[in-house]
């Protein structure tokens, strides 16, 4: 017993010297990200930049950074550590990455997703965005999950490779200062003049609260089917109070059926099977019927 003490006492003392060298490298790793944060702290805070690193890419770069940091000490300090060249332990170590190699595949997957994510700026925090079937205003861009906020109030959970393969439309990038596009189309029918409705659109989108009048409201005629013009209408809100996408939709529609009955014009997409009796026209004398207004070159035109 003596001498198996006096071999394990002797192993002990001779491992300290490399143990002290582990203990030193994770040191001096732990120094250098303890350097790194006051930058990365001073870029989040929006005090400084650094070229390609701001405030969006800022901390999955302080993330990236630490943890090749941490394994670059792991891999310096390993044939220091006691038991290193043991057969034990390289066993252990080699069931151990068998393990991470065959269970990380989706994780990694999700992983590069995210970091291409925020690295290419596709997605930023407060935008409003529509991802598939989801629209909702992004809560947070992670590492391997996206979640945006609905405009009923649920909170949806996306992975990134998910979003990755899907396409993506952002209501907030065309848009002057902060805040979203909203938009509506309606289907009049060919016998309503197409400056009344550009009209009676306008005019509802004015009376909606959350509605920017600068940048001012546009209508564009997207398309000439076979039994109605349509007619889409954007505009940009940045309400004084938070408010939901959901709500000033709401608010809009309402609006538009609103000036739509004013005026006697039904929203409604017609469609028949035989030519009618009376042509659908319009005669010149009806083109600026309210609440549209001729336009000086429109009045001096033949």
């Amino acid at each position: 017993m003596l001498g198996v003490l006096l071999h394990l006492s002797g192993a002990m003392l001779q491992a300290i010297p490399n143990l002290a060298i582990a203990v030193l490298i994770f040191l001096l790793a732990r120094a250098v990200v303890a350097m790194l944060r006051p930058v990365f702290d001073n870029i989040e805070l929006g005090r400084g930049s650094a070229g390609w690193l701001d405030r969006d890419t800022v901390a999955p770069t302080r993330r990236i950074a630490s943890a090749l940091i941490w394994i670059f000490a792991l891999v310096m300090a390993y044939p220091y550590l006691p038991g290193a060249q043991t057969e034990a332990f390289k066993g252990v170590s080699v069931l151990i990455g068998l393990m991470i190699s065959l269970g990380s595949s989706s994780v990694v997957g999700q992983g590069a997703s995210g970091l291409i994510l925020m690295y290419s700026r596709s997605l930023r925090r407060g935008e409003f965005v529509r991802i598939g079937d989801h629209e909702g205003t992004v809560t947070e861009v992670g590492l391997f999950m996206t979640k945006i906020r609905t405009g009923f109030g649920e909170e949806v959970n996306l992975p990134n490779a998910l979003i990755l393969g899907s396409p993506t439309k952002n209501y907030s990038r065309a848009v002057k200062g902060v805040g979203y596009v909203v938009d509506t189309t309606v289907s009049i029918g060919y016998d309503t003049p197409w400056r009344q409705v550009e009209a009676m659109l306008l005019e509802a989108a004015r009376r909606t609260p959350g509605i920017l009048s600068d940048p001012a409201p546009q209508v564009f005629q997207t398309a000439l089917a076979d039994f109605y013009p349509v007619f889409r209408l954007v505009c940009q809100a940045v309400p004084e109070v938070p408010r939901l996408r959901a709500e000033v939709l709401n608010a809009l529609h309402a609006n538009v059926q609103d000036v739509f009955n004013e005026h006697g014009v039904q929203i409604m997409s017609p469609h028949y099977m035989t030519d009618p009796a009376a042509q659908k026209i319009v005669p010149p004398g009806q083109w600026f019927a309210p609440p549209a207004r001729a336009t000086d070159m429109e009045q001096i035109a033949p």
